[in-house]
């Protein structure tokens, strides 16, 4: 059963990214928004069947002593959603997913914890595959930003790896926090945590909607909208079946999953139609060897 969880999250996380680089557009000022939208909705009705389902009571005060981690996280995958509009998911999504090198190296500073021999090669792999692939994104942006190239689209493109590598580091950072909240402090438990992530995504949303669609007057555009439904919808079984995955055999279950990120890219040159040069094929090649073998140093720790 944990098997079958592990590969239903590697092919929901998978997907959920090729979903949000085809409800991404550079021309829509507030797609990142309404990606962040409808993945709150999902989550909001996810957190509220799951209350019903288990029976399991809810503080709304956890909503507050949760917020530290929620924020981060959220404001993680808006930045996220924000870089898709102008950057390659091929490069996105293995930069992104590299942020369990950022919160080991926060616990090894902050929380004297002594990292596995895997796990030093995986953040070194990580660390210099992230690097030398941001370094290759900004040279080949910079070769194709001329002095005519006065189009916003284009400026930003150029800088685009920041998005991603953004990502990383706020994401990296609330897993930090989540690691004092729940293993350190054991300040609450994972269910509450997990409702209160969810339940304030819920809020994020519908605060957004009326800024969106009531203060801005932005148009319901449907089949832009179902496919960031079906975003959304993705990620949130990629995150229910997680939890039934690493309670099981994690040391099998975590590298597979944390491995998902080659997905990603498979379908980007399939569905998405993406080519990246030689050099950053094998980056991203190593990155993601790198966050395989942080999954492998993780399962080994349970």
């Amino acid at each position: 059963m944990w098997f079958f969880c592990a590969i239903i999250t590697f092919l929901a996380w998978g997907v959920a990214d090729l979903f949000y680089k085809r409800g991404s557009d550079s021309d829509e000022t507030y797609s990142h928004l309404k990606t962040t939208i409808a993945v709150g909705v999902v989550m909001g009705v996810h957190a509220t069947a799951y209350l019903f389902i288990t029976g399991c009571g809810f503080h709304p005060i956890d909503l507050v002593r949760y917020l530290p981690v929620s924020t981060m996280y959220i404001l993680s995958m808006t930045i996220g959603y924000f870089g898709l509009r102008y950057i390659e998911l091929s490069v996105s999504s293995p930069v992104q997913n590299s942020s369990g090198a950022v919160s080991a190296i926060l616990c090894m500073i902050f929380l004297s914890y002594r990292p596995s021999g895997v796990e030093l090669l995986g953040i070194g792999i990580i660390c210099v595959g992230v690097f030398a692939l941001a370094l290759v994104e900004k040279r080949l942006s910079n070769a194709e930003l001329t002095p005519q190239s006065v189009d916003k689209k284009y400026t930003v493109s150029a800088i685009a790896i920041i998005f991603p590598l953004l990502y990383c580091l706020i994401d990296g950072l609330g897993t930090f926090a989540d690691a004092i909240y729940l293993d350190e402090l054991e300040l609450m438990s994972e269910s509450d945590a997990l409702l209160a992530y969810e339940f304030m995504f819920f809020l994020c949303a519908v605060v957004l909607a009326v800024y969106v669609y009531g203060i801005k007057r932005e148009r319901v555009r449907l089949p832009k909208e179902r496919t960031r439904l079906c975003a959304a919808i993705f990620e949130t079984a990629g995150q229910f079946f997680y939890v039934f995955a690493m309670s099981g055999k994690a040391v099998v279950a975590a590298p597979v999953i944390a491995s998902y990120s080659i997905l990603s890219v498979i379908l980007s040159r399939i569905f998405l139609k993406e080519k990246l040069t030689k050099l950053q094929y094998f980056i991203v090649v190593i990155v993601m060897a790198g966050i395989a073998l942080l999954g492998i140093a993780e399962g080994l720790a349970e």
